[in-house]
């Protein structure tokens, strides 16, 4: 049996949501809420980049940087994806940022799993 990674399982999840909900329903796009998310995890992120590349930036600055990206990060990946568009969206931006390698912590699958559950 193949290994289970977290890449199998989003693409999964991406891959369930596409199938079982009909295709039109991508029109309906993702909520207010869940793109106030994505877009303060796009902007911490660029924080985080900009901190991290600073020259003479302390030790202290970037571990607080790296917290704050990982916070917004995983305020998505609890986020309860209700609606179709929820789902979607979550799904793809999350494939994005694991395809970077960033989705990395127990932490992320943990909240992304809890999130499936409500």
């Amino acid at each position: 049996m193949p290994e289970v990674t977290r890449r199998t399982l989003l693409a999964f999840t991406a891959a369930v949501a596409s199938v079982v909900e009909p295709t039109f329903a991508e029109a309906e796009g993702a909520s207010p809420e869940l793109r106030a998310l994505i877009g303060a995890h796009e902007a911490t992120y660029v924080g985080l980049h900009r901190v991290v590349h600073q020259a003479g930036s302390s030790s202290h600055e970037r571990k607080r940087a790296d917290r704050i990206e990982q916070e917004a990060l995983l305020a998505i990946c609890s986020y309860p994806a209700i609606s179709r568009g929820d789902r979607r969206a979550k799904a793809d931006y999350l494939l994005t940022v694991e395809a970077r390698g960033e989705l990395d912590l127990e932490e992320h699958m943990q909240a992304i799993l809890h999130s499936m559950k409500r």
